[in-house]
Order: C-alpha cells, then sequence, then structure tokens
C-alpha cells in the first residue's frame, strides 16, 4: 500500500511512512520506500527522493524531495536548521521533571558480538533535544509515559540513546538499547513517532504536516496528546 500523502506540493511531499517500512534497502533485502516511490510520482516525470531517514521501526513524518533543485534546498535547509520536527514516545518510566534538555554528544561504536550503536561521549558530535512529558500511567515501577522530544541536532539514533541515558529508560521496545531492568517488553517495535514538520522556505509558504497518532500507540495504553503549534515546533535554533 502507498504511504498516506500528508502535505503536497510543486517541489515537496511529506509522507506518513509506516513502522516497518525502511527507507533504504536491508542487506537481507525485502520491501522498502523504494518499491513505492513509482506510485509517489503522482504525474510528475521524477520519483521524489527521501531528504533525510527514519529508522525502519519509527513511523510519521517523511520529507521527499521531487526534483534535484528542491532536494539541494532542502539538505541546505536541514544543515542551517531550518527544519523543526517533533516526535513521540514512549518509555517505562516517569521522569522526575515534567520538561527538560538533554545534551550528550554521541558518537558510534562497533563490536562483533553487538554490531554498531551510538553511546554517549564527551569527543562525540553534539547532540540536543527538548523534551516534555505529556501523559503518565500506571503507578509504582509499573509507570508509563508518553514523551515528546523536540530535537534541536538530527544525530544517529539520537533520541533512542537520550531517552535510555537522559530519562533513564529506554524507548519501549526498543531491541538495542533497551531491554533495562525488565522494561521494554510487550511492544511491537520501538515506539518513535515522527509527528510532526516544518520546513522553512524562502519565497513560499513553509512545508508543514502532522502524522496522526499510531494506533499501536494508543494499544499501549497513551492517549492521542493535543498537536503542538507547528510555528513553535519549529522555531530556528540559536
Amino acid at each position: 500500500m502507498t504511504p498516506t500523502i500528508l502535505f503536497e506540493d510543486g517541489e515537496a511531499l511529506v509522507i506518513d511512512k509506516p513502522a516497518g517500512l525502511p527507507v533504504d534497502r536491508p542487506r537481507r533485502g525485502g520491501e522498502c520506500l523504494e518499491d513505492h516511490l513509482d506510485a509517489l510520482k503522482l504525474g510528475f516525470q521524477r520519483r521524489p527522493q527521501a531528504v533525510h531517514r527514519l529508522d525502519a521501526d519509527t513511523s510519521g513524518c517523511l520529507l521527499l524531495a521531487r526534483n534535484p533543485k528542491a532536494l539541494k534546498r532542502f539538505n541546505k535547509a536541514f544543515e542551517e536548521r531550518l527544519v523543526g520536527k517533533t516526535y513521540l514516545a514512549i518509555i517505562d518510566c516517569a521522569p522526575d521533571e515534567p520538561a527538560g534538555t538533554i545534551a550528550l554528544s554521541l558518537a558510534k561504536v562497533s563490536s562483533a558480538e553487538k554490531g554498531w550503536r551510538m553511546v554517549a561521549a564527551k569527543k562525540g558530535k553534539p547532540a540536543i533535544s527538548h523534551w516534555e512529558v505529556l501523559e503518565t500511567i500506571g503507578d509504582g515501577d509499573r509507570r508509563r509515559s508518553l514523551v515528546r522530544f523536540r530535537p534541536e541536532t538530527g544525530r544517529t539514533h539520537q533520541l533512542r540513546v537520550h531517552a535510555l541515558q537522559g530519562l533513564g529508560a529506554p524507548l519501549l521496545g526498543d531491541p538495542v538499547y533497551g531491554p533495562v531492568r525488565g522494561q521494554n517488553k510487550g511492544a511491537p517495535r520501538t515506539m518513535l513517532h515522527a509527528e510532526t514538520i516544518r520546513v522553512t522556505r524562502d519565497g513560499k509558504p513553509d512545508i508543514l504536516a502532522h502524522s496522526p497518532f499510531p494506533e499501536d500507540f494508543s494499544r499501549a495504553g497513551l492517549a492521542p496528546p493535543t498537536p503542538p503549534a507547528l510555528e513553535q515546533a519549529a522555531e530556528r535554533d540559536g
């Protein structure tokens, strides 16, 4: 099934990427976004191209460029932090504070036993994530929280590592950075959802898109939150 389109104009598409659909072809083969690009041409001669990446498990807003010039402009927008995004995540704990900022630099490490992963490292690349707790359910050691992240940077696995080392629990269902102390059981995937995206453009209206609350988040016991104001979700940092 072709992914749902959340935004469309002459140079951009934002699609609602399903959880489980990789952007790039897996080494083992199988379905990926490329299999749907012809259907997403929508009358254009060129296939659209993904501007950024989401992990296979991550659902939600994915920006595609409809021509090479647009791809170049959007890549520049990411570099200049003119792209704002919010993510929803589920963790099996209740953070001590209602909101905050995590600043942990990240570096890539690998081993024959565990493969590669990202870790917090003083000499890594700077990574900053702002967060707020939207809802907490349960009590005692069985508390579960819905968290909204607004990443200021876009490092690989940034939110997954920041959740673990900044909030004290991995994202629910994360097979790489969890489970921890019996957490992370009973989730169908890594529970991370690209909720909104906004891209500032010169001479054109901003690209604005919001992806609906996923059904598997509701099945985890959390309620759909009020969407953030996109004009606030995408403020230029700095």
